[in-house]
């Protein structure tokens, strides 16, 4: 039995669509559609009942999800065993993150435990959330440092997947020109800035979801005029009058050392965590147990 169509099954049950899924996998449609066909032949049985619109699992289905999730347990358990022995002399870790590292601490933070740890082999990953999260599912890193909404009610797989530990906050503010009319008050109500344009991290980020729905929760859809991933180059847009941004305060703070923009938090108040995930049914290595201790001390 094939274990990498056995994870593909739990992440179908999951979704209940096979594009959804497929996604998720980061694999094609067809290929998914196959795999769960060669699964169902090999063990002589249907798993899922089928529509046009989504699949559900039927009767066996929910019999062999029970087993499924342990035979792949058990699979990473045994892996995870193999690596630690295998690994006795010449410990690894691998961190995912988030780009913004340095504003936040992480960067201090693994420096110190590195220069505590010397005989640990640490690699560090960067990508955006989701590309994070499907990693850590893929056992591609033993942990990982993300961005949410504080007070984000967690969606059903991550609870299921992830354990959470706070690393720290930060708030939404607005970032405008020097001499923009509402630059110098104490606060902005996001309804003052409805006929702005505005300048927002790549779409399908975090941070451009959560500016988008702050300015929908606010009374009105944004006249975005230009997205792009680099932070440094929204302020210098700001600056220049091409708009005004929504951003976080510490990493825009860090970055604009030449008081190029002006940062004025926004009411309704919209905080962030930074967060780390970890699979809660991984055996943790000696390395990654050893880190989070070193975090949480």
């Amino acid at each position: 039995m094939e274990l990498n169509h056995v994870k593909e099954f739990i992440a179908l049950t999951k979704t209940e669509n096979y594009l959804e899924a497929a996604e998720n996998l980061f694999i094609s449609q067809s290929s998914l559609s196959k795999h769960i066909k060669s699964l169902e032949a090999e063990l002589g049985i249907t798993l899922f009942d089928r529509t046009t619109r989504q699949v559900k699992l039927n009767e066996a289905g929910k019999v062999f999800l029970k087993y499924a999730q342990q035979l792949i347990d058990v699979q990473h358990q045994c892996n995870t065993a193999l690596i630690n022995l295998k690994e006795a002399e010449e410990q690894s870790l691998t961190i995912g993150s988030i780009p913004i590292m340095a504003p936040y601490g992480i960067t201090d933070m693994l420096i110190d435990f590195k220069k505590a740890n010397v005989k640990i082999n640490l690699s560090i990953i960067e990508g955006e959330t989701e590309q994070l999260k499907q990693k850590l599912r893929n056992d591609d890193c033993d942990l990982i440092f993300i961005r949410r909404l504080s007070g984000q009610k967690e969606v059903t797989e991550d609870l299921d997947d992830f354990a959470v530990i706070n690393f720290t906050t930060d708030y939404l503010v607005a970032v405008l020109p020097n001499d923009h009319p509402l630059a110098n008050q104490a606060l902005i109500d996001l309804s003052e800035l409805k006929n702005e344009e505005f300048l927002f991290l790549p779409p399908h980020s975090v941070m451009h979801n959560i500016s988008l729905q702050a300015c929908r929760q606010a009374g009105f859809t944004p006249s975005i005029a230009y997205t792009g991933k680099r932070a440094e180059n929204i302020i210098d847009l700001v600056s220049k009058g091409m708009g005004i941004s929504l951003l976080m305060a510490k990493p825009i703070s860090y970055i604009n050392t030449r008081n190029l923009v002006k940062l004025v938090p926004v009411l309704p108040h919209i905080e962030t965590e930074i967060v780390i995930y970890y699979k809660k049914s991984a055996l943790l290595s000696k390395a990654a147990s050893h880190f989070l201790e070193f975090v949480q001390r």
